[in-house]
């Protein structure tokens, strides 16, 4: 495959789901933090990359991948274009996406919430009689 990128990073966001009208495709998105290291700095910058993936790829995806999650993710680089208007102009913009063919979860799954506070719980003591 001579267009193939992989990526690690930490989805930003859950994913969110969109269904086309005309078709029974769907495509479910989610935006992953990569960090960049600089060898001559020690500053880091933090690139955010969209990820698409398309139909029952992404029902795997909805059913594993949560924000916060660490993830390497696999597939082809693509370039999508949206108008947007600029100072009452219509220009072409153009955003880099990743779509989707494999991914692999790495590391723990991120604590919630609703977890957070039960481990918080004061644990009550069995009194033995």
């Amino acid at each position: 495959m001579n267009n193939s990128i992989t990526i690690v990073g930490h989805v930003g966001k859950d994913p969110i789901t969109k269904t086309f009208k005309d078709s029974d495709n769907k495509v479910v998105k989610f935006p992953v933090a990569v960090t960049e290291y600089s060898s001559k700095t020690d500053e880091e910058k933090t690139m955010w990359i969209d990820v698409d993936a398309w139909n029952g790829l992404g029902e795997r995806v909805l059913q594993c991948i949560t924000v916060g999650r660490e993830v390497v993710i696999f597939g082809r680089l693509a370039i999508n274009t949206y108008p947007r208007e600029v100072d009452g102009i219509t220009v072409q913009m153009t955003k880099p996406v990743i779509k989707l063919t494999s991914f692999h979860l790495c590391g723990k799954k991120p604590v919630t919430q609703s977890e957070e506070t039960k481990e918080d719980a004061p644990r009550k003591k069995l009194a033995v009689v």
